[in-house]
């Protein structure tokens, strides 16, 4: 219901105008009641009529004059409103400051009306205690006006977030919790009260007039700071339970959650702070994930513990190599998009195979990529796995029949750590087992089955994925001085019904072009392995997957559960 009220009265022309007119009226009215119940007015004599004439001169050009001037605030204040438009930066900040200046102007005009009062009474009546009578009204006057700082203060609360959207700091000293809790204390007891000492005090009031005045009092005390009471325990506990409920969501990693600013105090200003927040969290998480896709999940995992410095340390891993065969032919016989969207179908097979193994794809480049078991996270076994990796790779590429890809597997010690300056650094791995499995995977290109495992591989590997595996040829390795045992995975029969394997994976009927000359690129087309070389460097040119969409909306729910609490606070 209040809701609607202050809605109607920001929308209405003269709206702004009910609302002061009604609160100063209010007061007025408390002040009159007192006075008749005092027996106030039965002591004015004969001419009272007169008397009541001459004093309701300057409450009615008051009057007047208050309707005028709040016309003329609601085009100055809420103009922006009627165009249907954001307020500018001034005229956001002018609003900000209306209860507080329409409550300066109030008490402008209520003073001069006290001294009017109070000696038009003394001049024309035999009332002889102007003091109770001053006192009674500039006790009205402080009344009224603190009424009308709470009204409408509540009228531009919902006006706050769009003030909020033009301003970053929407903090106003006049709508601060201490300020409010102030205001209505006066309006609920101290005015009341204070009206209260003044009649029970008034020596020309019979005491049996002064019974009903007292209780009158009370009761407006009672009725009023109820009110004030209740208004002001929802202005804060309402936003507090938003509050509450938006970071019992944003604990649980809903980011997406805003919170409305509904004040220009303290409480408007964290409801500020969670927004932000929110926005820094979501902004962390963005980040995290672009980090992740570009370095992998597992390294920037420990990037974001282990701080910026460098480290590293040996480790035993397994080192699992892929490059596409023919590459050059293949991207001289495609557009530059269509190699590129083979080259993704591929490496998206090569994440998916690594990471649902517990390995690291750390590096692509091109055509090729290198996938390490067993670091930065250490794994009990990483030859099972890289294995299966590599059984899971062959199988899928050859299936889809794009493409045609070498692999090479190798284990062994290698340096796994980040190398670098302080403004950057990568995490890589360097070791022969690196160099190893790049060798092999350019002898794999001319194997039947596309993959050549160095022998400590399958040495270290599980008995139940060792009888995947068969010895394949013993080969000298492009700057190796010892032959590399090489071990091959054995053809498993074909279902009853479908293709051999072995036309599928043994023959070259139905692969694309081998180049015997190529290598796996790590490093740039002119800097192929050789005997000298550390294991290569991988430049960050790898095809890039299409990013998330990290600023979706917030899920359902959260946005849900934020908008019924806003709902309930009205």
């Amino acid at each position: 219901m209040i809701a609607k009220l202050v809605v109607w009265a920001l929308k209405a022309r003269w709206g702004l105008s009910a609302v002061i007119i009604t609160a100063n009226l209010s007061g007025l009215a408390v002040i009159v009641i007192g006075l008749w119940l005092s027996g106030f007015f039965g002591r004015l004599g004969e001419d009272w009529m007169r008397t009541m004439a001459l004093v309701a001169i300057y409450p009615a050009i008051g009057l007047l004059a208050g309707v005028g001037l709040a016309m003329r605030d609601r085009g100055r204040y809420f103009g922006w409103l009627d165009q249907t438009r954001r307020p500018t930066p001034e005229e956001a900040r002018r609003l900000l400051r209306l209860p507080i200046a329409i409550t300066v102007r109030a008490l402008a005009l209520w003073i001069p009306g006290v001294v009017v009062v109070t000696a038009t009474f003394t001049h024309l009546t035999e009332i002889d205690t102007p003091g109770v009578t001053a006192s009674l009204f500039t006790l009205g006057a402080l009344q009224s006006a603190a009424v009308t700082f709470l009204i409408v203060d509540r009228l531009i609360r919902p006006t706050i977030p769009v003030v909020s959207a033009v301003l970053s700091d929407t903090v106003h000293w006049s709508s601060s919790v201490l300020v409010r809790v102030i205001v209505t204390w006066a309006v609920a007891g101290a005015m009341p009260l204070a009206m209260l000492i003044v009649v029970l005090a008034d020596p020309a009031t019979p005491a049996s007039d002064r019974i009903p005045t007292a209780i009158y009092l009370s009761a407006v005390g009672i009725g009023v700071g109820a009110l004030a009471t209740a208004i002001l325990a929802r202005a804060v506990a309402s936003p507090m339970r938003t509050l509450r409920l938006a970071l019992d969501l944003i604990s649980r990693g809903e980011t997406h959650v805003r919170v409305p600013v509904g004040s220009s105090g303290e409480v408007g200003r964290l409801e500020h702070s969670v927004n932000e927040l929110a926005a820094n969290l979501r902004e962390r998480e963005r980040m995290r994930a672009v980090f992740g896709r570009h370095v992998g999940a597992q390294v920037a995992e420990r990037a974001l513990t282990g701080g910026m410095d460098l480290t590293g340390d040996v480790r035993v891993v397994s080192a699992l190599f892929v490059d596409v065969t023919g590459s050059v032919a293949l991207s001289t016989g495609l557009s530059p998009q269509e190699f590129v969207a083979k080259l993704n179908r591929l490496l998206s097979i090569v994440v998916a195979a690594t990471e649902e193994n517990d390995g690291l794809v750390n590096k692509f480049e091109g055509d090729a990529a290198l996938c390490i078991f067993g670091a930065p996270i250490a794994l009990r076994d990483n030859a099972t796995p890289a294995l299966r990796a590599a059984r899971r790779i062959r199988d899928e590429v050859t299936a889809s029949g794009e493409l045609d890809v070498g692999i090479g597997v190798a284990h062994g010690q290698v340096f796994a750590g980040d190398v670098g300056t302080d403004t950057r650094l990568e995490f890589t791995v360097i070791g022969d087992a690196v160099n190893e499995a790049a060798r092999l995977t350019t002898e794999a290109k001319e194997a039947p089955r596309r993959i050549l495992v160095s022998g400590a591989v399958i040495e270290a590997a599980a008995p139940h994925e060792r009888e995947q595996w068969t010895r394949y040829d013993s080969i000298l390795l492009r700057g190796m001085q010892e032959p590399t045992a090489c071990w091959t995975d054995i053809e498993q029969p074909a279902p009853q019904g479908e293709d051999s394997p072995t036309t599928a994976l043994g023959g070259t009927d139905n692969l694309a072009p081998t180049d015997a000359t190529s290598e796996p690129v790590f490093g740039g087309a002119d800097s192929r392995a050789t005997e000298d070389s550390a294991p290569e460097r991988v430049a960050d040119t790898a095809p890039k997957p299409s990013a998330d969409n990290t600023d979706d909306p917030a899920p359902i729910s959260a946005m849900t559960e934020i908008r019924s609490a806003a709902t309930e606070a009205e």
